[in-house]
């Protein structure tokens, strides 16, 4: 299936490892022209190595507004426009929520939500101006349902919220807002990783008893969703988050 998305200038937020980078590679397999930011200059370099010359990468702290800022200029400078928008960048800290500062709730929610937030409005500003335009946001199923460090849900949670909302707000200009919430996803940079390095039995009964699928998700099967999404075979598909966990959400919504 051509999804159309050769010759579209995609952004990418955390694009160097794990998911993102294999949301990145994917859209680079369409002839996408793509950009990727995240902190570590060293795994930016490598993942150019790995994806090509042509993928070009800013290191930045997201948690930082003003850098964010300048990420986003660059990005238009170097590539004229941007197309689509995947708010790929995230993280958890914390434990239990009465062990957990009022700082780490707001570290979280400033780099999983609030780079989201200013991203998208960076992007919807540019995208207007040639009326069309996608924005991907990858949550968790987390967000929807306890799982995951309060920290890290709660950020999560507003995320789905917010995809919903801007999306209704864009869609008569022409960009469209959709989200992916994975479930648990094995890669190697991935915390999943080191829990079934460091107890085999215990991760392997969890995937017994938590995923109906019997097994871990791919990175690649939570990207073919989204540039799914960005593309337009999914012209109607405004506002919705989807579930790509192989049954191991909870909710039936």
């Amino acid at each position: 299936m051509d999804l159309g998305l050769n010759g579209k200038n995609v952004l990418v937020t955390g694009g160097s490892k794990g998911i993102g980078k294999g949301i990145a590679e994917a859209f680079v397999n369409e002839g996408a022209k793509v950009g990727i930011v995240a902190r570590s200059k060293e795994d930016l370099a490598n993942t150019k190595e790995g994806l090509g010359e042509g993928v070009r990468t800013y290191s930045a702290d997201l948690t930082d507004q003003d850098a964010r800022g300048r990420v986003f200029h660059q990005f238009v400078e170097d590539f004229g426009s941007v197309d689509v928008l995947v708010n790929n960048v995230g993280g958890s800290s914390g434990g239990k929520t009465m062990e957990t500062s009022l700082d780490q709730f707001r570290e979280a929610f400033e780099l999983n939500y609030m780079s989201a937030v200013h991203f998208s409005q960076l992007a919807v500003t540019n995208m207007r101006e040639n009326k069309a335009g996608a924005i991907v946001n990858i949550s968790s199923i987390f967000g929807r349902e306890s799982g995951g460090k309060p920290t890290y849900n709660s950020a999560k949670s507003a995320m789905i919220s917010f995809t919903k909302s801007l999306a209704d707000e864009v869609i008569k200009d022409g960009i469209r807002v959709n989200g992916v919430a994975p479930g648990s996803i094995l890669h190697p940079t991935g915390n999943w990783q080191k829990r079934l390095e460091a107890d085999p039995e215990k991760i392997n009964q969890f995937v017994e008893q938590e995923i109906p699928a019997g097994r871990f998700g791919r990175v690649e099967e939570v990207a073919d969703v989204a540039i799914f999404l960005a593309s337009e075979r999914a012209s109607w598909v405004v506002g919705a988050t989807l579930n790509v966990d192989g049954g191991q959400s909870r909710s039936n919504f």
